[in-house]
């Protein structure tokens, strides 16, 4: 009976943990979406140069492996909200290339709309049925790397006049699909304990965020022909 009770217990106290973690997880996840939206909106307003995406990209990407050694420090909520304002700021010379076409906020709209309606109809599947999908981790960090390839090639090949256009548009077709795999393995870990900090857990989705959007924008913007 003791070791009934010790089991009941320590069972009651994981789903208190688990439960704790995703409520703390998907509450930063909602400010710091917030915060990299108000600095998309500033930079939509401010029109900073084109290069300043990638600038502030490469510097968010160094700032990435920081809340990682600091995670457990009072310096980790700071570097999460520089990191996400910084990515978010980054949008705004993207949006109003976009936003000076003739539908050009139906185009963000639309991205948008699709991209919060794919987060949220995945993660509540996973929520809803606890479903373990850690299988997936290779499968996506293979892709992950095959895609940092293709990246790397899409920016090398007009160099030597190569016409990449489709190839831009198949390559976000398939950053979609990883993506849609990272939410539903990223959710899979916390909802299943995987994740024992709630920081580097709301940075993987924000990112998975991210890069869905950005890649549903290019889709939805070839569509319209745009």
């Amino acid at each position: 009976m003791r070791n009934v009770k010790a089991y009941t217990e320590t069972q009651q106290a994981s789903l208190l943990s688990t439960n704790k973690m995703i409520r703390n997880t998907y509450m930063l996840l909602a400010m710091t979406m917030a915060f990299s939206a108000f600095t998309a909106i500033v930079s939509i307003i401010v029109e900073p140069p084109r290069f300043t995406s990638i600038i502030t990209m490469l510097i968010s990407f160094g700032l990435l492996f920081v809340p990682h050694k600091k995670q457990n420090s009072a310096m980790a909520l700071p570097l999460v909200f520089a990191f996400t304002g910084l990515l978010g700021f980054g949008l705004g010379p993207i949006l109003n290339s976009y936003l000076g076409l003739a539908n050009g906020a139906e185009i963000v709209g639309t991205a948008l709309g699709m991209t919060a309606l794919t987060f949220i109809g995945l993660s509540a599947y996973v929520l809803t049925t606890r479903k373990d999908f850690s299988f997936m981790g290779g499968f996506l960090a293979a892709g992950m790397i095959v895609m940092l390839i293709a990246m790397v090639a899409l920016l090398v090949l007009p160099m030597f006049g190569v016409n990449v256009g489709l190839a831009h548009i198949a390559f976000s077709a398939m950053m979609v699909l990883l993506m849609a795999g990272f939410i539903l393995y990223d959710t899979s870990n916390i909802v299943n304990g995987n994740y024992d900090n709630y920081i580097m857990a709301t940075v993987s989705l924000y990112l998975n965020i991210y890069n869905l959007f950005i890649n549903l924008l290019v889709l939805t913007g070839f569509l319209s022909d745009d």
